[in-house]
């Protein structure tokens, strides 16, 4: 089996980026994704861009979700710039992104938002941003088809990398690329739903060059700074466990307990990373390369990588037993034979 190539789409931020340099943006934009560091970097950009240092009281106003009225709006794109080319107006949380916000404009004052956005003035700038941006609302249609819509989503390895490099370089620093891999995986940014973003990201790089004491970061105050992820937590303890080091990975179950995880979470991600060893070892027993398996299993090459050195400590028929393990905790809680927290105490002293 060969390994297909995929034509990725291009990443909005690279997007904002020609469009912003090549003066292509219009006066209609809305940001919103997953990455909200991205979002605020890309509002800044626009400031940056047309308003002059110390200008921007001036022309530039914020409304959120409860000012954001459309005649809160429309008063303030008639407004004209003053000593600058364009006056921007910004909704943050723009209520008619969420499609679960009890916030949301009624039909009436969407439509009006709506019959204004065709009319906007060539001397004003709307942004609108918000986490997440329901694509069925006819509001978001027009916004689509009147000006620019940038969804800022996860970035690659590729520009993760950049990121890091970049935030260090800026402070002065440098890392080794061994340490800048060692962050990202440790960081669990490619992590299977992972809540861990660019802003945890760049607030533990923040940390980081504060730990290090000379120019060079390195895996010590990678580890000093880094955050990280309940997931990122569970594969440390997973990771003890393969060394067959209990201690360790029975104080990482307790400071996750007693930390407010629930022990139906942590038994999931206990039982998710023990399935991809299993799935990794089976699928490269057989022959698959990292490319083969990276598309058969939908998870990022860290994964692979990291899965397939935990599964040399074990043979498959262990990692199946460990798994119906797992499976067999939850059981035994329903039936009222343990609590959670012996159920997971014995099951990793048995691993």
């Amino acid at each position: 089996m060969t390994a297909k190539s995929v034509k990725t789409e291009e990443h909005a931020f690279k997007k904002f980026s020609k469009d912003i340099k090549g003066s292509n943006l219009g006066g209609l934009l809305f940001f919103f994704g997953e990455e909200q560091y991205l979002v605020r970097w890309a509002v800044d950009s626009v400031l940056e861009h047309y308003i002059e240092p110390g200008f921007e009281k001036l022309n530039c106003t914020r409304l959120d979700r409860q000012s954001a009225t459309p005649a809160a709006v429309i008063a303030q794109c008639e407004t004209l710039p003053m000593l600058a080319e364009k006056r921007i107006v910004i909704i943050e949380d723009f209520p008619a992104g969420d499609p679960g916000s009890k916030e949301n404009y009624t039909e009436t004052e969407e439509n009006e938002l709506i019959e204004y956005m065709k009319e906007l003035p060539d001397s004003c700038i709307l942004i609108l941003t918000s986490d997440v941006a329901d694509k069925r609302r006819k509001i978001f249609k027009t916004v689509a088809a009147l000006g620019s819509c940038y969804e800022f989503g996860r970035l690659d390895e590729h520009e993760v990398r950049k990121f890091i490099n970049k935030r260090l370089q800026e402070s002065g620093k440098k890392a080794e690329a061994s340490v800048v891999r060692r962050i990202i995986e440790r960081s669990g940014y490619f992590d299977r739903q992972s809540d861990y973003t660019l802003n945890n990201l760049d607030n533990d790089l923040k940390k980081m060059i504060a730990h290090c004491d000379g120019d060079e970061i390195r895996s010590s105050d990678a580890d000093g700074g880094l955050s990280g992820n309940t997931e990122t937590h569970v594969f440390d303890m997973v990771d003890a466990i393969t060394r067959n080091d209990k201690g360790e990975a029975m104080s990482i179950l307790h400071n996750l307990l007693s930390s407010g995880e629930s022990w139906q979470r942590l038994l999931a991600l206990l039982s998710s990373h023990f399935e991809i060893i299993l799935m990794v070892k089976e699928m490269r027993d057989e022959g698959k390369n990292s490319n083969e398996i990276k598309e058969s299993l939908g998870i990022h090459e860290y994964r692979i990588l990291l899965a397939g050195r935990l599964s040399s400590r074990y043979s498959i028929e262990r990692l199946r037993r460990i798994l119906c393990g797992c499976f067999a905790v939850e059981k035994n809680h329903k039936s009222g034979f343990l609590d959670e927290r012996l159920a997971l105490e014995l099951l990793i002293a048995g691993m």
